[in-house]
């Protein structure tokens, strides 16, 4: 049983509008699948992805009205943003100049060339050269060229106060493997320290900084509410009775129709998914067709018309 490397990771926007021109117009990213969080259908749920959707590759947003986040620790702090080759980063910076988005120089962190940036509405983010490691599959409607189109998620960062017990939960209950460590940015003592999941590489790995001295952090717009981990179809009733078996509280089985899914919160609060890479979200929508309308699983499509009357339009 292993993880095989991130499956998606969910923010928050209080405001789909701007979150929809951002991702896919100033990122240019596809909009993979428009629904509704299944869990309070007030809300948008907008997944951002490459052109096939694939696993791996989408950034997700729950939309609520919602103040800024406050930032610390019990906290996912940073998501990465995959693309190939230190000339691609300097054209994003180019870009993001050009568009006024918020962004840093560009360094090189844990051996791979990093450029920090900001969404609208402070959502923290990184482009990192991935070195053009596996498949890429660019979309022919962006408005950025494919060489330089972000590829898919990670690695993903975290903060927590202390260590041990998320290292017991990452490396005895998921399996993971402590593979280095390195200084965490803009901190004098502070450590960050690598996970890897199954064959590892950027689209596999977990940071977690430890930073006991930051406040817990707050949920609001700019925040990550959680982050899922791949696995294969076939694994997951094994996942499932895993989770049961060490008595890790948790969701239990949830069919979200384009995955299942499993939540959890590990020790220091953060919440995890483990999800399945099927059946995909061409399982109502045709490929070329992909985030056009409101998709809306079978047990909420009785419910359209007053699901949609309550939605804004992007």
């Amino acid at each position: 049983m292993q993880l095989t490397g991130i499956h998606h990771l969910t923010a928050v926007s209080a405001d789909a509008s701007g979150n929809h021109a951002f991702y896919t117009k100033t990122l240019g990213m596809r909009l993979v699948k428009k629904t509704v969080n299944q869990d309070d259908v007030s809300a948008y749920h907008l997944f951002y992805a490459d052109a096939l959707a694939s696993p791996g590759s989408d950034i997700t947003f729950f939309d609520w009205p919602v103040g800024r986040e406050r930032r610390g620790t019990h906290s996912i702090t940073r998501t990465a943003l995959r693309v190939a080759g230190d000339g691609t980063l300097e054209w994003w910076k180019k870009r993001f100049e050009a568009e006024g988005v918020r962004h840093a120089d560009i360094v090189e962190r844990d051996t791979r060339l990093v450029l920090d940036f900001e969404d609208f509405e402070g959502q923290r983010l990184s482009l990192v050269d991935d070195g053009g490691a596996g498949a890429a599959h660019p979309w022919d409607r962006s408005p950025i060229p494919a060489e330089y189109q972000i590829r898919g998620l990670g690695p993903i960062t975290m903060s927590v106060p202390d260590l041990k017990p998320t290292d017991l939960v990452v490396r005895r209950v998921l399996n993971m493997e402590q593979v280095r460590e390195y200084r965490t940015p803009d901190t004098a003592d502070s450590r960050t320290v690598v996970y890897q999941m199954g064959q590892g590489g950027a689209a596999a790995e977990l940071h977690v900084a430890v930073q006991p001295d930051l406040e817990p952090a707050g949920q609001g717009a700019g925040a990550v509410h959680h982050v899922a981990f791949r696995i294969p179809d076939a694994d997951y009733e094994a996942w499932a009775d895993r989770l049961n078996q060490v008595r890790l509280p948790s969701s239990g089985p949830v069919d979200r129709f384009y995955f299942r899914s499993l939540y959890f919160r590990e020790p220091n609060g953060v919440l995890f998914e483990i999800a399945t890479d099927g059946p995909g979200f061409a399982t109502d929508e045709a490929m070329d067709a992909l985030g056009e309308k409101l998709s809306l699983p079978p047990f909420l499509e009785g419910r359209r018309k007053q699901i949609e009357a309550n939605l804004k339009p992007l």
